[in-house]
This record gives C-alpha cells, structure tokens and sequence, in this order.
C-alpha cells in the first residue's frame, strides 16, 4: 500500500522559519507519512530533520547531480542533475503540498501544483510567496486544485489531517 507523501516546500536561505518547518516534518513522520523536499538547506533541511528526529522518511529530490549535495536528514536522496525543473518531479510526487515562505523557486512549484491539481496548504503567516499567493491566485481557471489558507501551524495540522482523510 502506498504511503503518503507530503511535500513541503520553501526557500533554501530562510532559516527564519526553522522551527516552524521542523515542527510541521516532525508532525509527517508522527503520522507515518513520508515527507519529500528539494534536499537542500533552510526550510527543507529543517523540515527533514523534524522528520528525521521522529522516525520518518525523507527524500530529498535535488536539482544537482551529486548524491552529496542533500541535507544530512534525507534518508533517499535522488539527484535530478536537471536544475530547478526538478521542481516538478517534487510536486507531481505530492499527495499534498505545503508552503513555507518561499522565493521564486517556491513560486515556480506553486505554479506546477496548480497546474497538476494538486492540493496546497499554503502558511501564510510565514510570509513570502505563501502568502502573496493567496492574495494574488496563479490565474483563474478551476483546474481542480485548490490552496488552503493556514495562519498557524495548529491549522496546518487541521487541515493536513482533513485532506490525508480524504485521498
């Protein structure tokens, strides 16, 4: 039976968000699900630690072709050597999608999960892209995707458990 996958994304260079991101890792591997990221730094190295100190799985599907270019918390790690198209092979990996913050490389996943319809859970009280997002949509067609509003990481979890439920 497959498991779920939670991707998260964010930016690199935001160690602002650390504990919020490592919370949200650790509560995807208390619930036994399998967390996926860019397997890099900032957001995504502490999202995979959170998962990594509660017995999770992580895999970290990087944009360089080095095994050794991926956090220390990635379990798997499947270097792409594609750059940031890899951005889509993150999302398309995703039963849900959560948003931390973000620069134009978040924006760019925002934008395929819409395309692909997958559902977003966007922390818009991290600021960045995951909140512009919700102000300003991608573009107006109903494509099936649909992008959740959280304003802590208590909704986050609210909402994570709603969606999981229903896939």
């Amino acid at each position: 039976m497959k498991k779920t996958q939670i991707v998260i994304i964010g930016s690199a260079d935001d160690t602002r968000h650390y504990d919020i991101a490592y919370t949200i890792g650790s509560f995807i591997a208390k619930n036994g699900w399998v967390l996926i990221t860019g397997g890099r730094t900032g957001v995504m190295e502490a999202a995979s630690q959170g998962a990594h100190d509660h017995g999770g799985i992580v895999v970290g599907i990087l944009p360089f072709d080095r095994f050794d270019d991926a956090n220390r918390y990635c379990d798997i790690v499947i270097p792409t050597g594609i750059g940031f198209a890899r951005n889509s092979i993150n999302v398309l990996s995703a039963d849900v999608v959560i948003s931390i913050e973000g620069k134009a490389g978040t924006l760019t996943e925002l934008a395929y999960a819409w395309h692909y319809g997958k559902p977003i859970i966007s922390c818009v009280f991290t600021g960045g892209w995951s909140k512009r997002i919700v102000d300003e949509p991608i573009d107006d067609r109903n494509n099936g995707s649909s992008i959740y509003c959280a304003h802590s990481v208590e909704e986050v979890f609210d909402i994570l458990r709603k969606l999981v439920n229903t896939l």
